[in-house]
């Protein structure tokens, strides 16, 4: 009997034993499962966190790319822009050639009709005709002489006020004036063109003249108000198109 009794607390002991063995291997069994699961996680983690470095280098590739073409697009406007201005001013200046030369063939014609007619009453000679007058007031000009043009510009639109040429006699009288240095004169006189001519081409170049003048002499507003004021009255005119490069660099 006492056997029996000693023997039954040692087999609880050791069947506690076999338990608590069996125990830590369950635990360490669940341990590596949940490092093998913390591996595949983190695993899955770094390869999400590399396809996002990867799409992200892609995209900023693709905006220094976009970047680099904007940048190249801003170059080829700006110099497609100044080439324009150019084509422009060259359009302005062989037109003016021309101009110029229809009034050396019309002042020509004026002189030999002049020279054949017979005298008036009083025996004087007949009067030269608009354009012989505007012709010997440009080489006026042409020469320095601009007070002499401006008289000679002045004495033709008072004998011909409805001639073809007043308009640019006209212009011309500021021009007289801007080449003194009178901004104030030229001024007056150019807003008198684009007022008093304002269906003449030489009434857009007027407004054009006084809004450059006014972006020169530091006046951001009146320029920026004159260029409007171009654009929106001449909008197919050439000083148009520049007005609408130059009103971007009023500050």
């Amino acid at each position: 009997m006492k056997k029996m009794i000693l023997a039954t607390p040692v087999a609880m002991l050791f069947a506690g034993c076999f338990a608590t063995q069996q125990d830590v291997q369950v635990l360490q069994g669940d341990i590596r499962m949940m490092r093998g699961e913390q591996l595949a996680a983190d695993s899955a983690r770094k390869l999400q966190l590399d396809r996002a470095l990867i799409s992200m280098r892609v995209a900023n590739d693709s905006l220094n790319a976009l970047g680099a073409r904007l940048t190249h697009f801003r170059s080829d406007m700006t110099s497609s822009m100044a080439s324009v201005q150019q084509q422009l001013l060259q359009v302005q200046e062989l037109t003016g050639q021309s101009q110029r030369r229809i009034q050396e063939v019309r002042a020509s014609l004026e002189e030999r009709q002049s020279a054949t007619a017979a005298p008036d009453s009083t025996g004087a000679p007949a009067t030269p005709g608009p354009n012989a007058l505007f012709q010997v007031a440009r080489e006026q000009m042409m020469q320095g002489s601009n007070a002499a043009a401006r008289q000679a510009f002045q004495d033709l639109i008072a004998k011909y006020p409805k001639a073809d040429v007043a308009p640019d006699a006209e212009f011309y009288i500021a021009e007289t004036y801007a080449a003194e240095n009178n901004a104030s004169a030229a001024d007056s006189v150019y807003a008198q063109v684009a007022s008093k001519y304002a269906g003449s081409p030489r009434a857009a170049t007027a407004v054009y003249k006084r809004a450059v003048a006014a972006q020169n002499a530091g006046k951001g507003d009146q320029a920026r108000d004159l260029y409007n004021q171009l654009i929106k009255k001449y909008p197919r005119s050439d000083e148009a198109a520049l007005a609408r490069d130059r009103i971007k660099t009023i500050k």
